[in-house]
């Protein structure tokens, strides 16, 4: 039987305590951070009329529809994007809905066209929206992953 030195033994006791306590730290710290949600409306429109009303609009519906706490959301709106949608310049938007985990695109898809329809003008039926349910190790936040 191989006897290990004292001082190896404390090293190595040392050592598994270090990664340990960093393994514990990273899977509280994953449930501790709520995954950030982001909203991005891109629209033809030359300007949007409220726009920060707008924004403030979009985030408090991604937080209740994702069940995320908004001072995690983030919204993003860019205007006078050239576009089109089924080969006419009529005014269109296309809005990305990004989280990781809870996305719900049935009930998003409702909710957010009728919003954006309601606030733009644009139709919903000229209205694309893009779901991508992120990696938790794809998003990065204050120096570190959610993953």
């Amino acid at each position: 039987m191989l006897k290990l030195q004292p001082a190896w033994s404390h090293r190595a006791q040392r050592m598994l305590t270090v990664y340990r306590l960093k393994n514990l730290w990273h899977h509280a710290a994953q449930r501790a951070l709520p995954a950030v949600p982001l909203i991005t409306l891109r629209t033809s429109l030359p300007a949007v009329e409220g726009s920060t009303e707008l924004l403030q609009d979009l985030s408090a519906a991604l937080a209740q529809q994702t069940g995320k706490p908004e001072s995690y959301v983030m919204t993003m709106l860019e205007a006078a994007v050239p576009m089109t949608f089924g080969g006419s310049s009529e005014p269109t938007a296309y809005v990305e809905i990004k989280s990781i985990g809870s996305l719900r695109p049935p009930a998003m898809s409702a909710a957010f066209c009728d919003l954006i329809s309601a606030r733009t003008g644009i139709p919903a039926n000229r209205i694309y929206i893009q779901f991508e349910d992120v990696a938790a190790g794809s998003w990065g936040w204050d120096g570190r992953t959610f993953g």
